[in-house]
């Protein structure tokens, strides 16, 4: 027995012995697999603070993130997924994040921040923005370089509903003043995901653009390529199934439901100024 299994790995070293391979080789190489992971009891809480100043020293910030995610009761039953995917004939790859399809809807954002606002050196708390039970599902996004340019050229596709949207002056602790949005729908008009931008077809790009004034931050959504497409943009579709205001000591205002059955992102091109 042990005679035969020195032959038998002596044959495979012979046999199996790793060799070179070229450059033509190597570029052929694609990988099948990807990475997936999962999110499931996530929570996050800081006082981390994002601002935002013109050149006049106005400032718009954010702060005091709060994000948590409620889940499948078992783990990883329905995680994201990561890939690096061949592109176009004649574009780089891209990577590829995947949502989680979320058939019943089980895994739920929970999600806060404040924001305030500064001028002539006072700085005004404005309340906060409290969103509950947003729900993902499917769609995802996009990264890979830009067709021309330095940056990052991106895509997303997104299907999701919000139980409730509220911006809150008093505070996330205290809704007795708010306008609410209950019932948020956003998705393609299709019943699938919208797609806002795809990094062959639509590319959205994030970058620095140069002028006459110096360099300015650009983000920007290409008009639809029908050499990657069909030369269409994408259609949405928004609900929202209630909007309301409520204030204390004051009945509450209900606006009803509001719907765009169609919408579409044909061009995007924002610079902020310096």
């Amino acid at each position: 027995m042990r005679g035969a299994l020195a032959v038998g790995l002596m044959l495979c070293t012979q046999a199996c012995a790793m060799e070179p391979l070229s450059d033509n080789a190597l570029s052929a190489v694609r990988g099948r697999d990807g990475v997936s992971f999962d999110l499931n009891g996530f929570a996050m809480t800081g006082d981390a603070r994002v601002s935002y100043t013109t050149p006049v020293g106005t400032s718009l910030y954010v702060e005091k993130f709060h994000a948590s995610r409620s889940d499948n009761p078992l783990p990883f039953a329905d995680p994201y997924r990561l890939d690096i995917l061949p592109s176009a004939p004649g574009l780089a790859d891209y990577i590829n994040i995947a949502f989680p399809t979320n058939d019943y809807g089980d895994q739920r954002w929970q999600l806060a921040y404040d924001w305030g606002v500064g001028a002539n050196g006072v700085v005004r708390e404005q309340g906060s923005v409290v969103v509950k039970d947003m729900v993902f599902y499917s769609g995802g996004l996009q990264f890979t370089t830009p067709q021309v340019n330095d940056g990052i050229a991106f895509g997303a596709a997104l299907k999701l509903d919000i139980g409730q949207l509220s911006f809150q002056p008093r505070g996330r602790d205290d809704a007795s003043e708010a306008m609410v949005f209950s019932g948020v729908h956003i998705g393609g008009a299709d019943g699938n995901p919208w797609v806002l931008a795809h990094v062959a077809a639509q590319p959205a790009v994030i970058n620095a653009l140069n002028d006459e004034t110096g360099p300015r931050l650009h983000i920007g959504i290409d008009w639809p390529d029908a050499r990657y497409g069909n030369g269409q943009a994408s259609a949405g579709s928004i609900v929202v199934d209630n909007i309301s205001f409520v204030s204390p000591g004051q009945p509450t205002v209900d606006l009803g439901s509001s719907r765009i059955g169609s919408v579409q992102i044909q061009y995007l091109d924002i610079k902020f100024k310096q």
